[in-house]
């Protein structure tokens, strides 16, 4: 009887550290897909000032064709209008979380103007978000056509 109390106990104290946890992940998914969301807002409406928050001061970000942003060159094709989209659907959103890092990928089709070149297409997107100081930040960016 004694072994099975303390089984029990066992069991309990263990529950108390583990479900506070998947709670967390699960939060922590919906912090992020509520993110990406904004920022797909943000690139419609060209919200300098909403990337200026969300992207991290060290933030890489690899376009289609090869080239790298840091933060303040993402930000300045935006003010600037280099780059305008007309839509962009994001779809298979998919989140996963390593404790104060998420990883989320995306297809989206979108059509957009960079650089005063049309782009309409399918994309793979993956971004990589940090917690820091209570609130996530997109440390980097990558995005692939789909052919």
């Amino acid at each position: 009887m004694r072994r099975v109390k303390r089984i029990a106990l066992m069991l309990t104290t263990l529950s108390l550290f583990v479900v506070p946890l998947a709670w967390g992940q699960s939060g922590a998914e919906q912090q992020i897909k509520a993110l990406v969301d904004q920022v797909n807002a943000a690139n419609m409406k060209r919200d300098a000032s909403f990337l200026e928050k969300v992207l991290a001061d060290d933030y890489t970000g690899v376009r289609g064709d090869g080239s790298v942003l840091t933060k303040a060159q993402e930000i300045e094709k935006y003010k600037s209008g280099a780059i305008k989209y007309e839509t962009n659907e994001i779809k298979d959103l998919k989140i996963r979380v390593y404790g104060h890092t998420a990883v989320s990928t995306s297809l989206s089709f979108s059509k957009n103007i960079r650089d005063g070149k049309e782009h309409i297409g399918t994309t793979r997107n993956i971004r990589v978000w940090v917690k820091r100081q209570g609130a996530w930040k997109c440390v980097a960016y990558q995005t692939t056509r789909v052919i």
